[in-house]
């Protein structure tokens, strides 16, 4: 029987796709963003619950009269969702069958072009509705300091999911003096703009209200001297994205 690696959970979420979400942060993560908020979900297995789709169904159904009446459904987050697509995809085929919108919040970093991860992802993508992309540099250099990994998978997903016209929503997280700058905004703009299945662009400031998991952790905080940007650099930031469709400014 397959069971998921689940960090914790969310009952009624408001910003992780439309409407009022629950939402399940799921445990293990590639990637190692030096803003993480998360870190403790970035090992996979201990620290987590295991729950069978089943389970995690009956866990969702009471908070279905809620969410489904915002127009909301189930996002899966993470850590990184897509390390566990058995458990996924039959989660989502549940989900589906109750009549609820499901959402992915993912940032591609284990996506690759084996049979197995296709197979999979193949089938999960046909119970999703939607995906929340996040791209957290357009620069592969830059990325590879700021995550531990490159980007050019994740930004050939995001073809794949423009071919396929699977709905998206894509999120950046500027980061003062990392992922700020004028010509990676406007790189990432151009490619955003260059897909064909981007529902809504939105950027995330910058925060540190994870940083006591850092220190929890025992793991050493990078960005302790790093500033929220203010809401002007933020407006600044996508007038150089200066993405055609949906924003939060527009």
């Amino acid at each position: 029987m397959i069971k998921g690696h689940i960090h914790s959970v969310e009952s009624l979420g408001t910003v992780d796709g439309p409407g009022l979400r629950f939402i399940i942060f799921t445990q293990g993560c590639l990637l190692r963003c030096l803003y993480c908020h998360n870190p403790d979900t970035w090992e996979i297995g201990e620290p987590s619950r295991e729950v069978t789709a089943q389970e995690m169904l009956e866990e969702i159904l009471p908070f279905k009269p809620y969410f489904a009446s915002s127009g909301g459904g189930v996002t899966v987050s993470g850590g990184e969702p897509l390390l566990q697509l058995p458990f996924l995809e039959e989660l989502f085929r549940l989900l589906k069958e109750n009549d609820i919108h499901t959402c992915i919040d993912t940032s591609a970093g284990c996506v690759n072009d084996t049979h197995a991860f296709m197979h999979h992802f193949d089938e999960l993508q046909k119970y999703t509705d939607l995906f929340l992309l996040d791209i957290k540099h357009i620069d592969n250099d830059k990325h590879l300091k700021l995550t531990g990994k490159p980007n050019t998978h994740i930004l050939k997903f995001a073809k794949m999911l423009s071919e396929r016209k699977q709905p998206v929503w894509i999120r950046h997280v500027l980061v003062p003096g990392l992922t700020d700058d004028k010509e990676s905004l406007e790189k990432l703009g151009e490619f955003i703009n260059s897909l064909d299945n981007v529902e809504k662009f939105e950027l995330l400031p910058y925060h540190q209200l994870g940083v006591h998991k850092w220190q929890a952790l025992g793991v050493p905080y990078q960005l302790t001297d790093v500033e929220p940007p203010t809401d002007e650099e933020v407006e600044q930031a996508y007038r150089y994205v200066n993405f055609k469709g949906k924003t939060p400014l527009s």
